[in-house]
C-alpha cells in the first residue's frame, strides 16, 4: 500500500525486511512510491543495498521516494507490471489496496497458466491475508473448482521480516534474460525480436478492435459446465446483450465464456472471443462470430479490457480476480473513466465484499469511494438497467 504511514506496523516490517535484503546482497524492487514501497526501499538503501523503484505516472502525482538509487517510470500499468515481475526471484506482498491485489493475482494467475515460472510467494500479515485465503478456499476451490488448494498451500504467510527472510534467503538467482538455446517461446529470436512481436500483437489487437462496437466484457471461470445455474445465467446474459445490440466479449474459452458466447450467438448477436494461445494452439469455443488470439498475456489482457462499456464478473479464480482488480485499479487511479463493474452471484461474492469493506474500515488501504466501485447482481435481467 502507498497509504500506510511510517508509524504503521507493516511499514516497520517492510523497512526491516528491506534492510535484511540489502545487507545480504539482494536487490529490492518496489513500485517506487510512498508507504510500504518507501519502507522497503529505505531499509535496503540504508543497508547499502540495491534499491529500485518501478514507478507509475498517475493523474494525482505519485512521487519516487527518496530511498531509490535506480528508477524508471511508466505511463501504462500493464507495461509497468511486466517490468516489476520479470526480474523477480521471490515475490513479497504486504497489505495493500486494489493495485496490490492486481499485482498479486497477475503473478499467481501467470504462474498457474505457465506464463511465469513458479517462485516463492510470501504474504506478510496473517490478519490481512487470511480472509482472502478463506474466500479462495471456500468459494473458488470448493464452490466453483476454479483454484487448486495446493496452489494456496504453497504461499508462505508470515508476520515478521525475519520469517519472510527465511523463505527468501536461499532463493536461487535465476537469470532474468534469455539463455542461448532456450526452448522458451519468449526467448526465441533475441530481445529485439521479442519487442517486435509484442508491437505486432498490439497493432493487430487494436486493429481488431476497430471492428467491435458497443462491447460488454464478461469474465468468469472455465470450470463451470452446462447444466449448472451459473452456466445458465451466463447463457441468458449473452442473449440479453445480443437482444440489446451489444457485443458480448469473453476470453473465448470454455465454461462461463462459452455460455455467454453461446447465448449471444444463438440470439443472432455479435459474439467475440479474445483467446490465449497455449502450446501454439488456441483454446476457443464454437460460438464466436469474431475472434483473435495472443501469445503475450499482458497484450491479450489489454485488448480484452480496452473497448468495454462495462464489465460483468461471474465466479472465478485467479484469472477472474486478476482482471477484476486491474479494472478497479484503473478506475481508482483515474487511468480510465468510471464504469459499471458488476459481480454476478451474491452467494459467491459476499465474502469478497465483506473483505473489501475491511480494507477500508480496518486496514485503511482503500477509501470509501473505492469500496463502492462494484455492484452485485443476482439475475441476468438486472443487466438491462446498466444497458440503459
Amino acid at each position: 500500500s502507498a497509504r500506510l504511514p511510517s508509524n504503521n506496523k507493516y511499514y516497520q516490517v517492510a523497512e526491516k525486511l528491506g534492510h535484511l535484503l540489502g545487507k545480504n546482497g539482494f536487490t529490492t524492487i518496489t513500485g517506487g512510491g510512498p508507504g510500504i514501497m518507501e519502507a522497503a526501499n529505505k531499509g535496503a538503501y540504508e543497508a547499502g543495498g540495491e534499491s529500485v523503484g518501478i514507478n507509475i505516472q498517475l493523474p494525482h502525482e505519485q512521487r519516487i521516494n527518496q530511498y531509490v538509487n535506480k528508477s524508471v517510470g511508466f505511463y501504462y500499468f500493464f507495461s509497468r507490471k511486466v517490468m516489476l515481475t520479470l526480474p523477480a526471484n521471490v515475490f513479497v506482498f504486504f497489505p495493500g489496496g486494489f493495485g496490490t491485489f492486481d499485482e498479486f493475482f497477475e503473478v499467481v494467475d501467470y504462474m498457474e497458466q505457465g506464463h511465469m515460472r513458479k517462485m516463492t510467494i510470501v504474504l506478510v500479515g496473517k490478519e490481512f491475508w487470511s480472509p482472502l485465503l478463506n474466500f479462495l478456499r471456500h468459494q473458488s476451490c470448493d464452490e466453483v473448482h476454479s483454484v487448486l488448494e495446493s496452489d494456496l498451500n504453497n504461499w508462505k504467510v508470515v508476520d515478521s521480516a525475519e520469517e519472510a527472510f527465511e523463505y527468501i534467503k536461499d532463493a536461487p538467482d535465476l537469470p532474468n534474460v534469455c539463455i542461448p538455446g532456450s526452448m522458451d517461446l519468449n526467448c526465441q529470436g533475441g530481445t529485439d525480436w521479442i519487442v517486435f512481436r509484442i508491437m505486432a500483437e498490439l497493432v493487430d489487437g487494436f486493429e481488431f478492435l476497430t471492428r467491435i462496437n458497443n462491447n460488454v466484457t464478461v469474465l468468469g471461470t472455465k470450470s463451470i459446465f452446462p447444466g449448472s445455474l451459473y452456466y445458465q445465467a451466463a447463457y441468458e446474459t449473452g442473449k440479453i446483450l445480443a437482444k440489446n445490440k451489444m457485443t458480448a466479449m469473453t476470453g473465448g474459452g470454455p465454461g462461463i465464456m462459452e455460455a455467454v458466447n453461446k447465448g449471444a450467438f444463438e440470439a443472432g448477436g455479435e459474439s467475440v472471443g479474445i483467446n490465449m494461445r497455449f502450446e501454439r494452439e488456441e483454446r476457443r469455443n464454437n460460438y464466436l462470430t469474431k475472434s483473435t488470439s495472443f501469445f503475450f498475456p499482458f497484450v491479450r489482457k489489454l485488448i480484452i479490457t480496452s473497448p468495454a462499456k462495462f464489465f460483468i464478473f461471474f465466479p472465478g479464480g485467479f484469472g477472474t480476480l486478476h482482471q477484476l482488480f486491474e479494472m478497479l485499479t484503473l478506475v481508482e487511479t483515474k487511468k480510465i473513466p468510471p464504469m459499471p463493474i458488476l459481480l454476478f452471484g451474491k452467494e459467491f461474492w459476499q465474502p469478497f465484499l465483506d473483505y473489501i469493506h475491511r480494507l477500508h474500515v480496518e486496514f485503511k488501504t482503500i477509501s470509501v469511494d473505492d469500496e463502492n466501485l462494484v455492484r452485485v447482481i443476482n439475475r441476468p435481467e438486472e443487466i438491462k438497467e446498466y444497458l440503459r
